[in-house]
């Protein structure tokens, strides 16, 4: 494939990042911490760029108020350490401030797959291939983050993980040992914190790769994005019909636990969604993690709020650009055709529209969360 797509949100860690210079955690006021439920997860986004502390602290609290107690929190390598052993907290302190604030806790992602890219990775690593990453600085890094923040208990590793190695499954192996050394000496510093891949389930069962999730259902977890579309990214499913994709994880995992690392249903005609249909399978959602609770780590839905049209993607995305914070949805093609839609998809899969008018979906999701609590 010679353009690389990636799924992006432009994300609030930049956006505060820009505005907030040398603001520090002091001035974000600890509240109370409100009742919710910590296996249930939102991604929090703005819905454009041009937003204040004010409001993204208000972004943070509107999506607390819904009962969550999980968010993730995209970290890239070369932000957090650009000089070896020397680490920038700048951003992914007011993240983690926020989510700390809302009591939330975090679903960390820390890319070294990213679907067919590895990294990206800080100018004095280079561009490496996987057995040239090195897990001693890969666990150096890993551990000054969770040693820094508490609220993170899940790490996901590599993204989109079907796509890397659809076309390269002899380099399964090789991750699979660079994987199990990390998590090895990563559990012995930190053994309440669980370690586990994700892959876009959707995309295993459009292009038959399920082999792939079994040969790495490795650590505590196997973790699945999923978009209920077909290889042009149109819906195609019913939402019982992507209620039953769902259930085809539980196998794929062979008795690891499962979890959604983003869950999503797109609202826009132009891919075959409506607020109807993304109301029925957050019903259908739930609806199946109450009847599998006891398998499923955590559920997180694919996200707050929509972003403006054709801001989601972009061909030839330089992953190493500080303005994106991945948000699933790579490896789905390369024509206009296919970007066009992916577009579409990703950027009207919020349960707010951009003028932050709730969906349908919006109140189905607190209601939701309410009946499980």
């Amino acid at each position: 494939m010679n353009k690389k797509i990636l799924g992006v949100t432009v994300g609030i860690a930049v956006v505060i990042a820009v505005i907030v210079v040398g603001v520090s955690l002091a001035s974000l006021d600890i509240k109370t911490p409100q009742s919710s439920n910590e296996k249930i997860g939102l991604v929090i986004n703005s819905p454009n760029q041009d937003v204040s502390l004010k409001q993204v602290d208000e972004i943070y609290s509107d999506a607390a108020s819904t009962g969550i107690g999980r968010s993730n929190v995209y970290l890239f390598w070369n932000l957090i350490e650009p000089v070896r052993g020397e680490f920038d907290w700048s951003q992914s302190d007011i993240m983690m401030g926020l989510n700390e604030k809302n009591d939330l806790k975090v679903t960390l992602f820390f890319s070294v797959i990213n679907g067919e890219t590895l990294g990206p990775f800080p100018d004095w690593i280079g561009k490496p291939s996987l057995n040239a990453i090195g897990e001693e600085r890969l666990v150096n890094t890993l551990d000054e983050i969770l040693s820094r923040y508490h609220i993170v208990d899940t790490v996901i590793i590599a993204g989109d993980t079907e796509s890397q190695f659809r076309y390269d499954e002899q380099n399964i192996s090789v991750y699979k040992e660079l994987f199990s050394k990390v998590y090895e000496k990563l559990k012995e510093k930190h053994p309440n914190v669980k370690f586990g891949n994700s892959f876009a389930l959707h995309q295993v069962l459009n292009k038959d790769l399920g082999h792939i999730v079994n040969e790495l259902a490795v650590g505590d977890f196997i973790a699945f994005s999923y978009f209920p579309v077909d290889s042009l990214n149109d819906i195609v499913k019913t939402p019982v019909q992507a209620k039953e994709d769902l259930g085809k994880s539980i196998e794929l995992a062979q008795g690891k636990k499962i979890a959604f690392f983003e869950l999503s249903w797109a609202t826009s005609d132009f891919v075959g969604g409506s607020e109807t249909t993304q109301k029925e399978f957050l019903e259908k959602s739930f609806e199946f993690y109450s009847e599998n609770e006891s398998e499923i780590e955590f559920l997180t839905w694919y996200r707050q709020y929509d972003r403006p049209e054709g801001t989601c993607v972009t061909e030839q995305q330089d992953i190493g650009d500080t303005s994106i914070d991945i948000g699933g949805g790579s490896g789905l093609g390369s024509s206009e055709f296919v970007i066009e839609r992916l577009n579409h998809y990703l950027c009207s899969s919020g349960l707010k529209d951009v003028n932050g008018n709730p969906k349908t979906g919006w109140n189905e999701f607190k209601t939701l969360i309410e009946m499980l609590n």
